[in-house]
């Protein structure tokens, strides 16, 4: 391989803090076998060969539509509703009974008068009742029976009156033996429920299959079958009359309820503020708020691929806008990669687990909003901002929970998996004086796509940059200390700028540091091949090795493209779109 400095190897340091990134490390296990101290740096051997490189997960957009379930939590009810995936929102219908023609009736109320047949009776059957705090509604209409006929009732009307009787605060018994001796002629007041809850089991299509319920005793979650006589004449019903010119006409229909904008929106599978994971079932926000409520689904293999399909289209707009924001930055400011993440809150007694936060990757820093930048002035209001080249990147653990994962791990582009631990694909950025913050992602591929922009974004900026100056003193000399990726490491006199050493990226063998401000490198002499210890203090000693770390990757970057794409933790993981 082509080398640099005459050597086969660049031997690279990395302090306990650095050692937990797996880019470097990981090439210690797979070529040498290394060990540390509670403070000792960790040497690896990298290849310096290869080209500079990128890759690009690309994006797609999905349109979808399936039905699926609202779930209320403050009700602990779930309810029917169609969903329709766009590229740019994600809407939520619900059915409605709509006229389509005809002078309709005041408000939403239907009043039909049904004659009962001496087989079939009314021809409808019903559900609910007081006691279980919904209205009593029609769950069945039978086909060219008498509720039929009269083409004004639906499954899914609640009862408001039978013969001018108020009927919404019955019970189920007291309405079913209200219907059975009611006449011949009976008029119902009908309005169609909206929010039936799904434990009614209303089928969503209208008319169904009939059924003998004669033989079951009646029941608030049983179909009380009213296609029976009751008590009826034995004289034949008279013929349907001929629709009038101007009698309503009303259909069942899906209508928009909620339409959640998906620029910027980003999708939660957990509890707000939590680590608790809803099973088969998350919820999207958009950036004003607006909220889809928690989608239900069937299986955890149809929600993994609606939450793939949302996440999808919600990333691809996040590409165009960063499109639209990189044209009025200059070439040096560009936003390589940003949006939303659930950040870890520190302290016991904090309330909530985690918080959403917006991340942004931008020229030379990482920004972390509250809220998404909308104009140029907001990224000056980030809550933190770190410089790129002092920050390390960390990927957690891969975590996965319950069975849902098991079916759905083709879907979220997993190939291994751990079921007994129950938290988020997590990452963290460390920066200097200690600081860190904690990311969770609700994809393996959104965190894949993190670990990569992080390296891209580091990576450009230290080429844009080419160096870094630290004040640092030894023995109560004033000095300053350079990282420069073209030359390597210098130390020079602040004041009279004469250079005491100079060293190599090759040259540097290890380091070490006592976490307070000390600093231990380690070089060898290219004459003599002895290691020389050099000691330096500096004011942020961890600012200063995660800028080490960072020009050491770019430059293994600039020299082995492949080595570092190898090297991704969370791509062994996880497919690329």
């Amino acid at each position: 391989m082509p080398d640099l400095s005459g050597e086969e190897r660049l031997q690279l340091p990395a302090t306990p803090r650095l050692l937990i990134l797996s880019l470097l490390s990981a090439f210690v296990s797979s070529r040498i076998t290394s060990t540390y101290s509670p403070r000792a740096h960790i040497v690896t051997r990298v290849p310096m060969s290869g080209n500079p490189g990128t890759s690009r997960f690309e994006s797609y957009q999905m349109s979808k539509t399936s039905l699926a379930l609202l779930y209320d939590e403050a009700s602990d009810n779930t309810y029917d509703v169609r969903l329709q995936l766009t590229p740019e929102a994600l809407t939520i219908q619900r059915q409605d009974v709509v006229c389509i023609g005809g002078s309709p009736p005041g408000a939403n109320h239907r009043t039909v008068t049904l004659r009962r047949q001496p087989v079939g009776g009314l021809g409808l059957s019903i559900k609910g009742g007081a006691e279980h705090s919904v209205p009593v509604v029609i769950s069945k209409i039978f086909k060219g029976q008498a509720a039929d006929q009269t083409g004004m009732l639906f499954i899914g009307d609640a009862l408001l009156q039978v013969n001018g009787i108020h009927v919404e605060n019955a019970t189920h018994e007291e309405v079913v033996h209200l219907l059975r001796n009611a006449g011949d002629e009976v008029t119902i007041t009908v309005a169609y429920l909206r929010d039936a809850p799904s434990f009614l089991k209303l089928p969503l299509g209208s008319p169904g299959p009939a059924s003998d319920c004669s033989s079951r005793a009646s029941s608030p979650l049983f179909d009380s079958g009213l296609h029976l006589n009751g008590h009826c004449s034995h004289t034949a019903p008279p013929s349907p009359s001929s629709p009038i010119a101007n009698e309503p006409k009303f259909e069942k229909h899906w209508l928009d309820s909620v339409s959640v904008p998906l620029s910027v929106a980003r999708i939660s599978r957990y509890k707000a503020g939590t680590e608790k994971l809803r099973l088969s079932a998350f919820e999207v926000v958009a950036q004003d708020g607006a909220s889809s409520g928690v989608l239900q689904f069937c299986s955890a293999q149809e929600c993994a691929e609606w939450l793939c399909a949302v996440s999808a289209n919600i990333n691809n707009l996040v590409l165009h806008n960063m499109k639209m924001a990189n044209k009025c930055c200059s070439p040096s400011d560009q936003v390589v990669h940003m949006g939303w993440v659930s950040e870890r809150l520190q302290g016991e007694d904090a309330a909530l687990s985690f918080s959403s936060k917006f991340l942004a990757l931008k020229g030379s820093s990482v920004y972390i909003f509250h809220t998404p930048p909308v104009s140029t002035l907001d990224w000056a209001r980030a809550e933190r901002v770190y410089s790129l080249c002092e920050v390390l990147f960390k990927v957690h653990k891969f975590w996965l929970t319950d069975n849902y994962w098991l079916q759905a791990n083709l879907y979220l582009g997993l190939q291994e998996f751990d079921v007994e631990d129950q938290q988020r694909y997590c990452f963290s950025i460390l920066a200097g004086h200690g600081k860190s913050h904690v990311f969770g992602v609700e994809l393996g591929c959104e965190l894949a796509v993190w670990e990569k922009s992080f390296q891209r974004a580091t990576f450009l900026e230290v080429r844009r940059t080419g160096s870094k100056t630290y004040a640092c003193s030894w023995q109560g000399e004033t000095l300053c200390f350079v990282v420069d990726f073209a030359v390597g490491f210098t130390c020079f006199d602040s004041e009279s700028k004469n250079v005491l050493w100079r060293f190599k990226f090759s040259q540097l063998k290890g380091s070490s540091d006592d976490g307070k401000a000390r600093v231990k490198l380690l070089f060898q002499n290219p004459d003599t091949k002895q290691i020389e210890m050099k000691e330096l203090e500096f004011q942020d000693p961890t600012a200063v090795l995660h800028c080490i770390h960072s020009f050491l990757a770019a430059k293994v970057a600039s020299l082995d493209p492949v080595f570092m794409d190898s090297q991704s933790v969370a791509r062994r993981f996880a497919y690329s779109s």
